[in-house]
């Protein structure tokens, strides 16, 4: 368990690491013609818009991957409690089962309690 917590912090921290190292160069690039372009402000607000979006949508879609990643990881784990749970009261039952027969088997045959036995015989009468 340990182990694939580790993991996951690794992959958090070099998704991120990506994320925000196209993002730098996304916006270098941007830079860069802007430089290049020398003042024609159409095309400068075509190219600030494209960087951003592709910023907004890279970003976006590595935060979207990511809750989806942890929404399946913690559904998966409370699939498997709840399987666990499932199985072990199904052990439960069974071995509840297995030994009702065993207490059936023990117990006297017949009524309990004189309940529904005939009444016992009359004691005979003394002989003097």
């Amino acid at each position: 368990m340990g182990q694939d917590i580790d993991l996951e912090k690794i992959r958090a921290r070099y998704g991120l690491l990506a994320v925000v190292g196209s993002n730098i160069a996304i916006t270098a690039v941007a830079i860069f013609g802007v430089w290049q372009l020398n003042g024609d402000r159409a095309v400068i607000v075509g190219v600030l818009t494209s960087a951003f979006t592709a910023m907004a949508s890279l970003t976006t879609a590595y935060l979207g991957i990511k809750a989806v990643s942890n929404t399946a990881q913690s559904m998966s784990k409370e699939a498997g409690r709840q399987q666990d749970a499932e199985r072990q009261q199904q052990q439960d039952a069974d071995r509840q089962q297995s030994a009702r027969p065993a207490l059936e088997d023990e117990a006297p045959s017949g009524p309990i309690g004189g309940l529904g036995a005939e009444p016992p015989a009359a004691a005979p009468a003394p002989n003097n």
